[in-house]
């Protein structure tokens, strides 16, 4: 009897940690198809004449013993990280037992990194810790008056808060006042979302902010002048120390993927799904175009998972779709994403520490800059050169994303010259990036998902996972461990999927 087979749709972190649990887990074959040629998906890492990019800035970082483990089983982590400044002790980086972390003491390149984490917001020509720290240098930054209006906001919402959050601004107006929301929460969430705050569902906050509120940056900004705490008590968006491969996120899946090939699985890149193929409640093959050649075969298989994005996969759906599912499927919004990479002799100020830098200065559009010297510094060519990347937030089709790769590197250059980072005569070189539904959208029609999700649900061995196959902005780890899930529904046969779903919404990440 031949083995079954099970198609991944997407060579993502989700895709190739599924291949990856089945290969270790099941005698189920995987085949994977990518639409594009690169793997990794969002993590990927592009290189540009020997510079890597970072799309959108990936720590390994994770609450999940699993997925920590995961990750040190194939990379382990470099006996002495780079930063010499680095104080944590390995138990210290994550709840996971010490006895399980692996450590390299050899010159290997397939390596974590320990790194710091060092992020600020660029405000009104000041730098500002980020997460936010409420102490007597920021309070000096922002000056009496305003301070003063943010502790008497966020008192007035301690006794009176909005008791039906209806909207994200409602969510952070509850978690950090009116005032403090003014002044740096709305400005920079808009220019992500290209949206008011009171469009956007709070379930966006639910996702990305969890338990941070005001009170808990106060308590965490007195824990870190103690020095007294660890990332394990930590909420997600506050960790100060990450793992980082060597050559970046893409170095590490696209070593996923060449073991998952070793093991037997097929990968299929330039591969498009345009048809799913039904049998009442099953999914019995899919329709695949060659984007190369525009060959279209068909091919069969027992289970199917998938993280291209739902709206996709609803047109590609064999039989009629209820009109109420096409409806919301059709309004899921994404938004886009473009890195301009600018390579400059130095920075005017060659001591900024960051990995990256929030911008929420108002005359310009950039949303963030990395330094990907201080990811890796394996990430640049020349040591002695500065490796940004400046990210901006659009829409595919808009004018910022129709730009041509030369008018963007000239935007991002006196852009940065603009926030006093560089003198645009020291740059050396740059190119833009395009990554489409980078991010999915908690608006539009989102408020109906749950149609979509329970139309989907009816095929049996259809298993939804990752970011944009469940149309749900998670981190990297959250995505793994959506797949893994789903591979252990494959092995116990498990019907429902609702163990999926609650991924990221679990009680460890949010604040108790």
């Amino acid at each position: 009897m031949p083995p079954k087979t099970a198609i991944i749709i997407g060579a993502g972190p989700a895709g190739l940690t599924a291949a990856y649990e089945l290969l270790e887990k099941t005698d189920i074959k995987p085949v994977i198809y990518e639409m594009s040629e690169d793997i990794g998906g969002i993590s990927k890492t592009v290189d540009y004449k020997g510079n890597k990019i970072d799309m959108g800035g990936h720590r390994f970082f994770s609450k999940s013993d699993r997925v920590v483990n995961w990750w040190l089983n194939v990379f382990p982590l470099e006996d002495m990280a780079l930063n010499e400044t680095s104080n944590i002790e390995l138990k210290e980086f994550n709840n996971t037992k010490t006895s399980t972390i692996s450590k390299s003491k050899t010159t290997n390149d397939k390596v974590m990194l320990l790194r710091n984490r060092i992020s600020r917001i660029l405000f009104l020509g000041k730098f500002f810790d980020y997460p936010l720290s409420i102490n007597l240098t920021t309070l000096t930054k922002l000056g009496f008056i305003r301070t003063a209006k943010i502790i008497l906001s966020y008192s007035k919402v301690r006794f009176f808060p909005i008791k039906d959050e209806k909207s994200l601004e409602d969510f952070f107006i509850n978690r950090f006042g009116r005032e403090l929301y003014f002044t740096f929460f709305k400005d920079y969430t808009e220019k992500v979302w290209g949206v008011s705050c009171s469009d956007i569902t709070p379930e966006w906050g639910a996702q990305r902010v969890k338990g941070v509120s005001f009170s808990k940056t106060i308590v965490e900004s007195l824990k870190n002048t103690f020095n007294k705490s660890s990332d394990s008590d930590t909420e997600t968006s506050l960790i100060r120390s990450f793992m980082y491969p060597k050559f970046g996120p893409g170095q590490f899946w696209e070593e996923i993927a060449k073991i998952s090939v070793n093991k037997g699985a097929k990968l299929h890149l330039n591969h498009r799904i345009i048809g799913f193929i039904t049998d009442d409640d099953l999914i019995v093959g899919v329709k695949v175009k060659d984007e190369l050649t525009g060959e279209i075969k068909h091919q069969k298989a027992d289970y199917f998972i998938s993280t291209m994005p739902i709206k996709e996969l609803i047109r590609c759906v064999d039989v009629k779709v209820p009109e109420d599912v096409l409806k919301v499927s059709e309004g899921l919004l994404y938004r886009d994403f473009l890195t301009v990479g600018i390579l400059t002799k130095k920075l005017k100020n060659d001591s900024i520490p960051d990995n990256w830098i929030y911008v929420q200065e108002k005359e310009v559009e950039m949303g963030r800059i990395q330094i990907f010297n201080n990811w890796s510094p394996y990430l640049v060519s020349d040591p002695q050169k500065t490796w940004l990347g400046i990210e901006y937030f659009c829409n595919e089709g808009d004018e910022l994303w129709e730009m041509s790769n030369e008018k963007l590197i000239k935007l991002a250059s006196e852009e940065l010259a603009t926030i006093g980072m560089i003198d645009t005569e020291n740059i050396i070189d740059g190119v833009a990036i395009r990554m489409e539904k980078a991010y999915p959208a908690y608006f539009g029609t989102y408020g109906g998902f749950d149609t979509v999700k329970n139309y989907l649900e009816q095929f049996e061995n259809l298993f939804l996972i990752g970011r944009n196959g469940m149309h749900r902005y998670n981190n990297m780890d959250h995505s793994m461990l959506t797949a893994m899930e789903a591979v252990n529904n494959i092995i116990e046969g498990k019907k429902s999927k609702e163990n999926i779903w609650d991924v990221n919404s679990e009680e460890d990440y949010h604040e108790t």
